[in-house]
């Protein structure tokens, strides 16, 4: 055959042919390389799955040496600047941008169940005052599993659909809420009459006023936000998601697992490292001495390089649009200096550029969420509302796939062998 790859075991001298589909094989082939019957045959040993696909996905494309993203085969240049959130929410969990009468029945849907059952309420104010808001709605998300007991039922299309709506209109809900109750303040229910951003932002920031309307400008830069996290090929917390969801959990469960792997450092929590990073340099004039830091191995350089990405993350330059019109209204981030000049020595060092250590999408946006006056810990639950769609997009394609199953890693075992056990008795004696 002519796609396939020779396999000579020099163990035994025995060759096998192992074919190739889609630039892919398959893991169950290396199974029958054995040397003798009754032993395993070969495994392929990858930690973090840097070099195994998991799944067939249509959901979003990236080549990181390009510099390319796309949701559904669109760019995300063209869908941060023309579309947005709730329409590309439709793109990737129906496959195809919506028609009107769609995109209308689909809005229609997400406002009619943003509120949340009361006894969910009371569950978050039970929370204690200084509660991190993603463990707050790690563990909302996954209380909603009790409030919808049919969701279980998950060859259901129709169970499925409404599960999905839920999720994508509550969440905003749940995360306002977790944001309110860090500071003491009343929940805010949602009001309907207003975009799905523009009722986020009311719900995170009204107060006394009948009628919160946000600055459109804001709006749109948290809309685009908003857009880019949504969702992101098979990051950890997608990973979470369909490995929990092999089993087949309901959804909530399944999308609670999703943020509890965004709530860590490595995932969800790069862009406060950002934050942190630039108040430590303190100034332009402190900039080269950290990047020597760097290279020594002092210093960590935060928000540049990414697993994928080998090239300028394109979601770091429309975040980069989308900072002029935050700061048009909040006035520029004094941090924003410091970052640009950063940003430029990196680009021109041969230390980074032959390392392909280009800004990522954490660069910029904690800048955008610390001139809205987000507390760090907020900055992880913008991102889970964001990438809410894309974690059901995922889920439902798993469900839906018939070669997945219950996820079940092989292990290689280094640990002791028929050892003998010792009673406590003789043990202890």
């Amino acid at each position: 055959m002519t796609d396939s790859l020779t396999v000579r075991d020099n163990r035994t001298g025995v060759e096998y042919e192992v074919p190739i589909t889609d630039g892919a094989i398959r893991a169950s082939e290396f199974g029958k390389i054995r040397t003798d019957e009754d032993e395993p045959g070969l495994a392929v040993y990858d930690p973090g799955f840097t070099n195994t696909a998991s799944c067939r996905s249509s959901i979003t494309y990236i080549d990181g040496d390009k510099g390319i993203l796309e949701y559904r085969g669109y760019p995300i240049e063209q869908l941060a600047e023309q579309s947005t959130f709730l329409e590309v929410a439709y793109l990737l969990i129906h496959g195809s941008l919506p028609t009107k009468a769609e995109y209308d029945a689909w809005e229609h849907e997400i406002t009619f169940h943003t509120f949340v059952h009361e006894n969910i309420k009371s569950f978050m104010q039970g929370f204690r005052y200084d509660a991190h808001p993603m463990g707050m709605l790690m563990a909302s998300v996954g209380a909603l599993s009790t409030f919808y007991p049919d969701a279980s039922n998950i060859a259901d299309a129709d169970i499925r659909n409404l599960q999905i709506v839920r999720m994508i209109a509550k969440m905003p809900t749940l995360g306002a809420w977790a944001y309110r109750h860090a500071q003491g303040k009343p929940y805010i229910y949602p009001d309907n009459d207003l975009s799905y951003t523009g009722n986020f932002l009311s719900m995170l920031f009204k107060m006394s006023e009948t009628k919160y309307a946000g600055d459109e400008r804001i709006v749109k830069a948290l809309d685009t936000l908003l857009i880019l996290h949504a969702d992101h090929e098979q990051n950890c917390s997608a990973n979470a998601v369909r490995s929990v969801g092999s089993s087949q959990v309901d959804p909530y469960s399944a999308v609670a697992a999703g943020v509890g792997a965004l709530y860590g450092p490595l995932h969800g929590g790069a862009n406060e490292a950002v934050l942190k990073m630039l108040k430590r340099i303190g100034s332009k004039e402190n900039i080269p001495a950290f990047i020597e830091g760097v290279k020594a191995g002092d210093e960590r350089l935060m928000g540049f390089g990414h697993r994928v990405y080998k090239n300028y993350d394109p979601r770091a330059k429309l975040i980069k649009k989308a900072c002029d019109d935050v700061f048009e209204v909040t006035g520029v981030n004094p941090l924003l200096e410091i970052a640009q000049e950063l940003e430029k020595i990196a680009l021109e060092d041969e230390y980074f550029v032959k390392r392909k250590l280009y800004p990522n999408v954490d660069f910029y946006s904690g800048l955008i969420y610390e001139a809205l006056e987000f507390p760090p810990e907020m900055f992880t639950v913008l991102f889970a509302i964001g990438r809410t769609p894309g974690w059901l997009a995922q889920w439902l394609e798993l469900v839906q796939d018939k070669e997945q199953k219950i996820a079940r890693p092989k292990q290689i075992y280094t640990g002791e062998r028929r050892l003998d056990f010792v009673p406590a008795a003789q043990r202890w004696a």
